[in-house]
């Protein structure tokens, strides 16, 4: 157990007796995120922002606006019309229909047909800590977008790249999809445990305290377990904290001089940076942390960790070196504090 993580992402892996980060038995295994759903007062604005952040827009209607990113799939995130602007939400991906089922008879919920997102079949739930939590099946795929060309790099003897410049064009970072997202809880253990228990998710890294680790763990990295197939590092992460509520989400762009341009581009046009450009420990993600006009907060990352499933979870201490802003967070039924 232990030595899977020696050298690899944690300064020391699991004590015995510590959790160990997955379900024996889980009722399903989704196998990614499908979208996040916001509520916005103004869409109008959303919409700029999203452009200028690097998402297609897939439809504009009078009450909902639907993003994507360049990689085939759902729409990853879906803006709704609302009296506040809020965090609504997350879907995860079932891997076969007969999950669905499975989890509905589990859970008491039931299956049903979605009624937009170009049909496939839902089942709608909530987390321990209140968010809305729906996991779909059979949602149509929008084809793939061009991408932002990849940069060529002379890397010490590696040159690739003889008699021509680098001119990285001023435009959006093009997102390619989402990665992942962050929340805060008050019912850290409960939440964990569903996740684990009920869509199968295993845990890539568990963070304490200082000098508290026989208390455990106070923020776990999640990722979707797809057996040997890599994933990333996580998918969902979660913190203890006096709230409950969205911190940020992530979205995939093509590399580090995407992150670089496209927060040139941002900055503009007047936003804000919040964060960056770094690059985390848990996770390895070079970042770049923004918020958007309704304060809300999103990253652009290139270059994160794969993990399969034989990798056991690292534990190591909370630094504001490796976390970040993570303080501030979208209050469930309430709108970001200013």
């Amino acid at each position: 157990m232990e030595g899977a993580h020696v050298g690899l992402h944690s300064e020391r892996g699991p004590l015995r007796g510590e959790h160990p980060g997955r379900s024996r038995d889980p009722v399903i295994k989704v196998r990614d995120l499908a979208w996040l759903e916001f509520e916005k007062t103004n869409l109008l604005r959303a919409e700029t922002f999203a452009r200028d952040f690097g998402f297609g827009v897939v439809v504009r209607a009078r009450d909902a606006l639907y993003l994507r990113g360049t990689l085939p799939g759902p729409p990853c995130v879906v803006v709704r019309r609302g009296p506040r602007s809020r965090f609504a939400g997350l879907a995860f991906q079932a891997a076969a229909a007969e999950d669905l089922t499975r989890l509905a008879r589990a859970t008491g919920a039931e299956v049903r047909e979605l009624d937009d997102l170009g049909g496939g079949q839902v089942v709608d739930l909530r987390d321990p800590s209140g968010f809305p939590v729906r996991v779909v099946h059979g949602v149509a795929e929008l084809p793939a977008l061009p991408e932002q060309p990849v940069l060529a790099m002379n890397v010490g003897l590696h040159r690739g790249r003889i008699n021509a410049t680098q001119r990285p064009a001023p435009e959006p970072a093009r997102v390619q999809r989402l990665g992942h997202v962050v929340v805060e809880t008050r019912w850290f253990e409960r939440a964990l445990g569903w996740y684990l228990d009920t869509l199968g998710m295993i845990v890539s890294d568990f963070l304490f305290l200082d000098d508290q680790r026989h208390r455990g763990p106070t923020m776990a990295f999640i990722r979707c377990d797809r057996g040997g197939e890599p994933a990333d590092h996580h998918t969902l992460a979660m913190h203890l904290g006096p709230g409950v509520g969205y911190v940020h989400s992530a979205y995939q762009v093509a590399d580090m001089d995407a992150v670089a341009a496209g927060g040139e581009y941002l900055a503009g046009r007047g936003y804000r940076r919040v964060w960056g450009i770094g690059r985390h420990i848990q996770g390895s993600q070079i970042f770049d942390y923004w918020r958007d006009p309704d304060h809300l907060m999103v990253e652009h990352f290139a270059d994160g960790d794969l993990f399969d499933c034989t990798v056991e979870p690292g534990w190591a201490p909370m630094s504001a070196t490796g976390l970040g802003p993570v303080s501030e967070v979208d209050q469930v039924g309430g709108s970001l504090p200013r």
